[in-house]
């Protein structure tokens, strides 16, 4: 009898440990196929993206198009240097003043407020991060343009109308710095409590501790949060089209209008669709985004693992 049930509990012990191998092996097979579904659709996307741009490239001389500044599609001339170096302005004023303050931010979210103050102020930088980009936009029309155009440009002796590059920058700072403030709150809250412990034992000071502990050990992931907030920026197409003055020319200062790569599409996306070599044109521009993306990308995953091996703890 005993040999029985103990028969019988071996038989579904033995059951359970198949079907759990058995969901282990079905899980494992399902996320590989996403891994290479993700990875086939990139694949689809750049080899849609190159075959429409073939046209393009088989009339134009790229080196040509990148270096030329004539952009005008009624005369079939496609000059992409306006909006490269308008994209290349945004995102690096955009983050040059949008990092700073993002990791200080971080900083006071993480190791200095407390309490309630803590959470009013992250609840906060939660529902800026949740506001669509299109509201920044018309409250920048209302509020950042005519700022910029009637007092911060005459301040500094340029004449604009407060369209241009640096009401996209500024504005688009604003857009990105809570998604950074929160991912960087995230790397400084997620360090064991000992180093924090070690080294205000040994007499450092609050300040020092961040300084040379914590911002150390959590720079790979601030450093990713500052790569999301460049790729968003890189990518930004509705404020830069309401805020930019949508002009396909070399900008002068950071006060004049110009042009981004995504706006260069959203602009003359429409009626020059059907015209076959404009929309190869701009399935071109397309192609650029997604390219600098991927090596810019792929060149920060290095640097972030560098990182990680000098940095780690």
């Amino acid at each position: 009898m005993e040999e029985s049930i103990e028969s019988g509990d071996a038989d579904r012990r033995s059951d359970r440990l198949g079907r759990r191998l058995l969901a282990e092996r079905l899980s494992s097979y399902w996320l590989r196929g996403a891994g290479y579904f993700a990875i086939g659709m990139f694949c689809l996307i750049v080899l849609t993206l190159v075959h429409r741009s073939l046209p393009l490239l088989a009339e134009y001389s790229l080196v040509q198009m990148l270096t030329s500044a004539n952009w005008d599609p009624s005369q079939n001339q496609f000059g992409f240097l306006p909006a490269i170096v308008g994209t290349i302005y945004v995102a690096v004023v955009s983050m040059l003043m949008g990092t700073p303050i993002a990791i200080l931010v971080a900083i006071y979210i993480a190791e200095y407020a407390g309490g309630r103050l803590k959470v009013i102020v992250s609840s906060f930088i939660d529902v800026l991060a949740a506001i669509p980009s299109v509201i920044f936009g018309l409250v920048a029309l209302l509020v950042v343009v005519p700022f910029v155009g009637n007092y911060l440009a005459p301040a500094v002796g340029a004449s604009a109308t407060g369209l241009g590059i640096f009401t996209v920058s500024l504005v688009m700072a604003i857009v990105v710095t809570p998604f950074m403030i929160s991912l960087s709150v995230e790397s400084l809250e997620a360090l064991p409590d000992e180093l924090r412990e070690s080294s205000l034992g040994v007499g450092a000071t609050k300040w020092e501790t961040i300084r040379s502990v914590l911002l150390r050990a959590a720079g790979p992931g601030i450093f990713s949060a500052v790569l999301l907030g460049f790729g968003r920026v890189f990518g930004a197409t509705i404020v830069p089209a309401m805020l930019i003055g949508g002009q396909t020319q070399m900008p002068d200062s950071l006060f004049a209008t110009g042009q981004t790569l995504p706006t260069l599409i959203v602009s003359d996306f429409g009626e020059l669709m059907s015209i076959p070599i404009t929309q190869s044109a701009l399935i071109f521009v397309g192609l650029m985004l997604v390219v600098v993306v991927w090596f810019f990308n792929f060149g920060a995953m290095l640097v972030q693992r560098r990182l990680r091996r000098r940095w780690q703890y």
